[in-house]
């Protein structure tokens, strides 16, 4: 299983997937409760894919720098219990998955409906009496899955 993470300041969303990309747990928690998590699976995680922050060259605030710290904390945490782990940048979501630099949340999310969902076509999260593939995914849970789609579509550059 890859533990995929779109890391935040105070929150963090995650998606725990198999290799065949179906979504097992997603959740948004408050970062320490994401450690925690990790700390109470780690027998169950074979890889940790997190969104890594790039600079384009644009001012950033603090928010954008605890996040970092978050993403440190991660990576250590992984190394301590021996999880290999590795960083997917947004842009190559953006290019691995709609094939465009541009992308926005909203292209990303479109994309993964398209390629996943099997019978709700519009949301891709289906019913509780007939789920499909996103059912009750929300917010930043969508981006988690996103991270780690990538990592798992890049097996053998250094992801999973």
């Amino acid at each position: 299983m890859i533990l995929a993470i779109d890391p935040g300041n105070i929150d963090s969303a995650y998606c725990l997937m198999d290799d065949a990309y179906f979504p097992h747990e997603k959740a948004k928690v408050s970062n320490a409760q994401l450690l925690d998590y990790i700390k109470l699976n780690a027998k169950n995680i074979q890889h940790i894919a997190i969104e890594m922050i790039a600079s384009y060259g644009m001012a950033v605030g603090a928010d954008v720098f605890d996040t970092c710290t978050m993403i440190g904390r991660l990576e250590q945490l992984a190394d301590m219990l021996g999880i290999s782990n590795s960083r997917v940048f947004r842009m190559e979501e953006k290019e691995r998955i709609c094939h465009d630099s541009r992308a926005s949340d909203a292209n990303i999310k479109r994309a993964l409906i398209d390629r996943f969902a099997k019978h709700d076509l519009k949301r891709g999260k289906g019913t509780k009496k007939n789920p499909d593939w996103f059912y009750g995914f929300a917010a930043d849970e969508w981006q988690a899955y996103a991270v780690g789609l990538v990592c798992l579509e890049k097996r053998g550059e250094g992801c999973a």
